[in-house]
């Protein structure tokens, strides 16, 4: 069961501008991502469970973060029917991110005031992702669409939250465009959390790759 609600859940991603997202089928080597991400700075998670027992890993690293990291809000990505988002929970997830829109899973997700966050590339999609009840919509990929779309979305619809994923990356010049066009935050995974520190088994890189990127936020919004 989820430890926030899903408006604790989007005000921390609002704060921090910036959830990591990472997988891996290793536990032990998820934990050390996990805790270089959480001494880094960061205080969101998405796990992107795209493997085969791949809730096995959520499970044991969910207890992990909630024994060892306090605060650390975890979540899954690429979830695709409510099936699956309703394991997550019962496995401890705190929101979902999902590629696409779905119904199925915005209704599962309310039922237990999850904070669920779907895929959308339209206005009309993220039209409809407010009406089911999301508080920041995925804009995905991030890197087809860039800083100009957002900034159309955000003419008509001042409210709207967005998080791009796919196509951010820790630097100065990337994040200026996506946060002086408007989004709330960003989804960062493999420009963050590379090929080479996981080969490398670099967490100390890591960890001060994540602290500088969340600075880079908090000195592009204080401009």
């Amino acid at each position: 069961m989820a430890q926030f609600s899903r408006l604790e859940v989007a005000q921390v991603m609002k704060e921090t501008g910036m959830v990591p997202l990472f997988f891996s089928n290793n536990l032990e080597l998820s934990k050390n991502v996990l805790k270089a991400c959480y001494d880094g700075g960061a205080r969101l998670m998405e796990f992107t469970a795209r493997g085969d027992f791949a809730h096995e890993v959520f499970g044991e690293l969910t207890k992990y973060a909630n024994k060892e990291l306090p605060g650390m809000i975890m979540g899954v990505g690429s979830v695709t029917d409510a099936a699956a988002a309703s394991l997550y929970m019962a496995l401890g997830a705190n929101f979902i991110v999902t590629p696409v829109l779905r119904e199925d899973i915005a209704i599962a997700c309310n039922r237990k005031k999850v904070l669920w966050s779907p895929g959308c590339g339209t206005l009309t999609e993220i039209a409809r992702a407010e009406e089911l009840g999301c508080e920041i919509v995925k804009l995905f990929p991030g890197d087809i669409y860039g800083p100009q779309f957002v900034k159309g979305i955000k003419g008509p619809q001042p409210w709207t939250s967005i998080m791009p994923t796919g196509g951010v990356s820790p630097t100065v010049e990337n994040l200026t465009g996506w946060f002086n066009a408007g989004v709330t935050c960003v989804g960062m995974g493999s420009q963050l959390i590379s090929k080479d520190i996981i080969a490398n088994k670099d967490y100390a890189k890591l960890q001060k790759d994540v602290k500088a990127a969340l600075d880079i936020i908090k000195s592009i919004r204080k401009q």
